[in-house]
């Protein structure tokens, strides 16, 4: 009984030690410790110090995210303290599917010290290879952060939920109400000119539920939410639009629906823009009006815009993030980019839009101000 005891003791140890040889998935409160053995890099990317008291790892500037070692992330929370020396943008990628696909989290550190900053910290998910922060401006929020000094950074993620506390205990410094990646789980990457400390990884994740929050959005019928989408094409720069370049009869179209906040997101289905070649592709929706009408409707697009009404063009717009002709908020997608007046006859109507991007996330978002008399598809 005895040997049999010990045979079954050392069969468990053996089956742990496999474990963590074959690659690690978070437990409660593993620390990882800031030494070579637990990263992946090259020569000269990363140092392994003392500072302030405690093992840290520097990332050194203009160098490339550093991979933790070996290790699964689904659910939990990450927990670290991280100083900035330099760079526009630290942060962290989780549940990496792929080089094409995974969260992140990042803070501007030019924002240290002005807690109004509304974009001090931001989530976006990289999707297709394209971080869409142009098209989450509801993700980004102010938060204090230190330049020189300790930030104190916990994650809390639960299936489509995450939380994020900077520098406090219990106060909720980004409430992510839907996270809007492909993955549920992969790998984690630190980027940035940063020292890190203190990684604490846990599968806590507190009374953070897993499901979405409801869309705000959800009941506002005045959202165009189902278009048919054609295939995109290559659209060279320095040109406008051409007859030649309007969908014909061999067009061929599907349909797309809107995700959260009313988006039709062109990048989850068509991906990144390669090489910043910039692209074209074409929407379209049914209207039917009782009589004839005017109506309003908000529009917010990523980045270029040719709207056109029963074969008639009625509106050319650019978004170009950092540049004079950007759209408020900040060039972002959103329904603050613009406001017109569609001219609708009583009967069908067929709105047209065409959307070009080069950069980062493709998109648009469509409202009209009243219903009244109108029938357009429901999702």
């Amino acid at each position: 009984m005895k040997k049999s005891r010990l045979f079954f003791l050392l069969c468990l140890v053996s089956i742990s030690l496999f474990g963590q040889n074959r690659g690690r998935n978070h437990t409660d409160g593993q620390k990882i410790p800031m030494k070579a053995s637990s990263w992946e890099f090259e020569a000269g990317q990363v140092d392994f110090i003392q500072y302030k008291g405690v093992e840290a790892m520097r990332i050194n500037k203009d160098q490339p995210p550093v991979p933790l070692k070996d290790f699964t992330f689904d659910n939990g929370t990450i927990e670290f303290d991280m100083e900035v020396l330099d760079g526009p943008f630290v942060g962290i990628n989780f549940r990496i599917k792929d080089a094409q696909n995974a969260e992140r989290f990042y803070l501007r550190p030019y924002r240290a010290g002005n807690p109004m900053g509304e974009d001090a910290i931001q989530y976006a998910p990289v999707v297709k290879g394209a971080n869409l922060w142009d098209m989450l401006y509801d993700y980004q929020a102010p938060a204090v952060i230190h330049k020189p000094g300790w930030n104190h950074v916990k994650l809390v993620v639960s299936g489509k939920r995450m939380q994020v506390f900077i520098n406090s205990e219990d106060r909720v410094s980004l409430d992510v109400p839907e996270m809007m990646g492909d993955t549920e789980r992969g790998g984690i990457r630190f980027d940035g000119n940063i020292l890190l400390a203190n990684l604490e990884i846990s599968s806590d994740v507190g009374n953070l539920p897993a499901s979405p929050a409801p869309d705000p959005t959800a009941s506002d019928v005045r959202y165009l939410r189902e278009w048919q989408v054609s295939q995109p094409v290559a659209f060279p720069f320095g040109r406008d639009i051409k007859n030649e370049d309007l969908p014909n009869e061999n067009t061929k179209w599907e349909t797309i629906q809107a995700e959260r906040f009313g988006l039709i997101n062109l990048t989850r289905k068509f991906g990144a823009p390669v090489n910043n070649e910039r692209k074209l592709v074409w929407v379209k929706v049914k209207i039917t009006a009782e009589q004839d009408m005017r109506v309003p409707m908000n529009l917010g697009f990523s980045d270029e815009v040719w709207v056109i009404i029963n074969d008639g063009l009625l509106y050319v717009d650019k978004n170009y993030y950092n540049s004079p002709i950007m759209k408020t908020p900040d060039g972002r997608c959103s329904l603050e980019n613009t406001r017109f007046e569609l001219p609708l006859r009583k009967g069908e109507n067929e709105l047209l839009i065409g959307l070009g991007n080069f950069f980062f996330g493709w998109g648009m978002m469509a409202r009209l101000d009243a219903i009244d008399g109108l029938s357009f598809p429901i999702p």
